[in-house]
């Protein structure tokens, strides 16, 4: 008996932080946690500076160095300059060390900054940090207003950049 109230409480609270998880995940009309993170460029990025101003996309990664997220990098650095051209400034974030983003961000010719959420405080925000301690694949677009635009969770690393165009083109973001 005792056995079963175990599997039972197990199950219940297995479920009880399933459906936490499922209400903390960000959706469309959301506003957008603020963050202030390190970037591979030197710089820190904080979302309220761009408030008002412009569009920001995170596109959030697993691990530096690894098979896709190198596959994702190069095609974003490789048509950064189609991105441009729409008022955006966009990134790419991972909890992986500062060290590490700086030297994949060189590796794969990356010409936009990958920030680094080190400590897993935004990506935790952001309802992106999986249970084993990466963030996943997943990329948010944020408004002008800071509210979420869309969160995308089907993220094919092969036409990432051509998929986050077509992306800002449906959600209206305005042209340079």
């Amino acid at each position: 008996m005792f056995e079963n109230l175990r599997i039972l409480a197990c199950s219940v609270g297995l479920a009880m932080a399933t459906l936490a998880a499922a209400a903390s995940a960000l959706e469309a009309g959301d506003p957008a946690p603020d963050f202030t993170l390190p970037a591979s460029d030197g710089n820190t990025y904080t979302l309220a500076d761009f408030h008002g101003k412009q569009a920001v996309v995170l596109a959030w990664f697993p691990k530096a160095y690894t098979y896709g997220c190198t596959i994702e990098c190069k095609s974003l650095a490789e048509n950064g300059h189609r991105i441009r051209q729409f008022d955006v400034t966009y990134f790419m974030a991972s909890v992986d060390p500062l060290l590490d983003n700086i030297g994949f961000a060189e590796e794969t010719g990356a010409d936009f900054p990958l920030l680094s959420d080190e400590d897993m405080s935004v990506a935790k925000r952001y309802g992106v940090l999986h249970s084993d301690g990466y963030a996943k694949r997943h990329t948010i677009y944020i408004g002008k207003d800071g509210r979420i635009l869309k969160v995308d969770t089907n993220i094919n690393p092969e036409t990432s950049a051509e998929d986050m165009i077509t992306t800002l083109a449906e959600l209206g973001i305005e042209r340079r």
